[in-house]
């Protein structure tokens, strides 16, 4: 049964209260995590003149952020979790947008690369399709995405206080592909580990 709108928006309030919450022992459980695989991903994508315009979809505290704008990119977060969002604004010095995944207002073709690092699979298969398009339309053409989420099997629900929805390959070029990107590569993390040991599924894309 398709989810009622009340239940889409219960399913975001939910989840984002859990990080509302928990959002100190969130940045300190993460602030040494070791993503510069995707970022020189996403970044080596890019065909465009430098310096570059990155969106930072689901920035949380604001770590990559600090790693962009070091890297001499100009670098927008966005977060639906307001504490985030004051934490991400404080240690980047970044301009930050407070917006839901659910009910986003992003720009037309403003951005050379979106970095949405552990955060697209908390939107529910039945929202995904309108949140890619939004994203695909916030690149500019020929712009890069670069998505890294928990891979699974095409299952979704609740995992404690957060909602996820967890995609094998196949069906994630398939959700792509209709949103319009054309995909460059992907990989499995942690890298040089056995695929039982690499629960994540990093991909890099191009605005088609």
């Amino acid at each position: 049964m398709p989810l009622t709108a009340d239940e889409l928006a219960r399913i975001s309030a939910l989840t984002l209260q859990h990080y509302q919450q928990c959002a100190e022992e969130f940045r300190e459980g993460t602030r040494d995590h070791d993503v510069s695989q995707n970022i020189a991903a996403l970044l080596g994508a890019i065909q465009a003149e430098q310096p570059y315009r990155i969106l930072d979809f689901g920035c949380g505290p604001g770590r990559d952020l600090r790693t962009f704008k070091a890297l001499g990119h100009t670098a927008i977060g966005l977060d639906g979790c307001p504490r985030f969002v004051e934490m991400a604004r404080a240690d980047s010095g970044c301009e930050v947008w407070l917006q839901d995944f659910l009910a986003l207002d992003l720009p037309a073709a403003q951005f050379d690369g979106i970095f949405a690092n552990a955060v697209l699979f908390h939107i529910p298969s039945q929202a995904l399709p309108r949140v890619l398009a939004q994203l695909h339309g916030a690149l500019k053409p020929g712009g890069v995405l670069l998505s890294s989420n928990p891979r699974g099997d095409n299952q979704e629900g609740w995992n404690g206080d957060r909602y996820g929805a967890y995609y094998d390959l196949a069906n994630w070029r398939i959700l792509l592909g209709n949103a319009g990107f054309v995909e460059l590569q992907h990989y499995y993390r942690p890298p040089g580990l056995p695929r039982a040991q690499q629960p994540w599924l990093a991909s890099v894309w191009r605005r088609g």
